[in-house]
């Protein structure tokens, strides 16, 4: 009976560490760490399908009700509000800025007698989950509200399955609009010359689409003086660049799981995604992607040779199913940033672009940065070698990484020294 036991105990394990392990580049610190937090992340969607499939909860719901449980217990084991985050004296308000939700982080130095920064973040989560106010991000609103007397705005944008593109990207816009005014920069005694747009993953391409629209509207008095990209995601057209190809089983962010968050984000089918993965839908044949397009998002010119590697271009020359004229978000500028002319561009506010070596969307940042200069923007670009997508919101016990604190405090670090 013992050895029994021990035969199915040796088993059980055996099946865990298989179902854990993933494969992962030596770089990587603490690397069973990373795998832990992914095989978390693939039991939640793996359970949320099923229920889906079930006809008991739609995935995307079940999702956010692990992630939400998670963070209780991750808050609860922290104990203490210092640990947990919390800085004594942030004045914390939730509102509404033209009918979207946000967060308001006010400093407790106060504006009086001088004007004080401010920053409108906008979080990740594909689209689809997340929240300004829960984690990570609520933390480093905290800090960057404390530590650089900053008024910021944490946007609760509408997500998918609710809504699609372009509601998100609206609903960022009118809260950017809203916050410019001078009534409001009024209110929070913020220095209209040192506005920022931020954030992060899916809410990297949302900064960038909206600063692109905040810096093209001549009814903007005031606009942005700045845009921080970390790991954006900016381009839904060439899913084998460099990146996409080296890190498509990654932990955290793969390849296939980015795709499906772009085709639930444009309102497309999801069962077209190897298609995607094989670039059938910018095949050659689509007049709609001229080459000045092609040209935008062409990594064999927009990348260094250090990136670039060995690697090839995957170009297809038919592509039976009309993707393009089927889901027209894929050309929306609004959507993809990357695709901007240079005229654009060219108006858009200093940047910083934040990378990481193992992230499916290192090469959107880089193509984005070496775009911006080429229009003679100022960029300032932050690479970790070590870095994989979503370190940032790896920074507190039990889920602390080394790289994301190191990405936090060189976040926060740029934003002192130019915002």
């Amino acid at each position: 009976m013992k050895l029994k036991v021990v035969v199915v105990t040796v088993l059980l394990v055996a099946a865990l560490s298989y179902y854990i392990y993933t494969p992962l580049p030596d770089a990587i610190q603490e690397p069973w760490k990373l795998m832990v937090v992914d095989a978390g992340f693939r039991t939640a969607m793996n359970l949320a399908t099923l229920k889906h499939q079930l006809g008991l909860d739609h995935y995307i719901t079940s999702v956010r009700h692990t992630l939400e449980g998670f963070d209780s217990t991750v808050t609860a084991l922290q104990g203490s509000e210092s640990t947990a985050g919390v800085v004594p004296g942030v004045k914390v308000s939730d509102i509404t800025f033209a009918r979207i939700p946000v967060r308001v982080y006010e400093p407790p130095a106060g504006g009086e007698g001088h004007l004080r920064r401010g920053l409108m973040y906008l979080h990740g989560g594909g689209w689809a989950f997340g929240s300004g106010k829960v984690g990570t991000y609520d933390k480093m609103s905290r800090m960057i509200s404390d530590e650089l007397n900053t008024v910021v705005v944490s946007v609760e944008y509408r997500l998918f399955p609710e809504v699609h593109f372009p509601e998100p990207f609206l609903d960022c816009v009118a809260a950017a609009k809203h916050f410019l005014s001078a009534e409001v920069l009024a209110k929070y005694a913020i220095d209209p010359e040192r506005v920022a747009v931020s954030g992060d993953s899916a809410g990297g391409n949302l900064a960038a689409a909206v600063a692109q629209e905040i810096s093209t509207d001549d009814s903007m008095s005031v606009k942005f003086s700045v845009q921080a990209l970390i790991y954006p995601a900016l381009q839904a057209l060439d899913f084998n660049t460099p990146s996409y190809v080296q890190n498509h089983n990654m932990a955290i962010l793969s390849r296939q799981v980015m795709v499906q968050f772009w085709l639930q984000y444009l309102g497309a089918d999801i069962s077209v995604e190897p298609h995607l993965i094989a670039n059938n839908h910018s095949a050659m044949q689509q007049l709609a992607l001229t080459s000045e397009l092609r040209s935008r998002l062409d990594w064999t010119t927009l990348l260094t040779q250090k990136f670039k590697k060995s690697y090839t271009p995957v170009v297809v020359e038919r592509d039976s199913h009309g993707l393009l004229k089927k889901v027209p978000g894929f050309l929306d500028v609004r959507s993809s940033p990357l695709l901007a002319g240079p005229e654009v561009l060219a108006k858009c506010p200093r940047a910083y672009i934040l990378t990481c070596e193992y992230d499916v969307l290192r090469d959107d940042g880089l193509m984005y940065a070496r775009r911006l200069q080429d229009a003679g923007v100022s960029v300032a670009s932050d690479y970790y070698e070590d870095g994989f997508h979503g370190c940032l919101s790896f920074t507190s016990w039990p889920m602390d990484f080394d790289v994301g604190k190191r990405a936090l405090r060189g976040f926060i670090n740029w934003l002192q020294n130019n915002l």
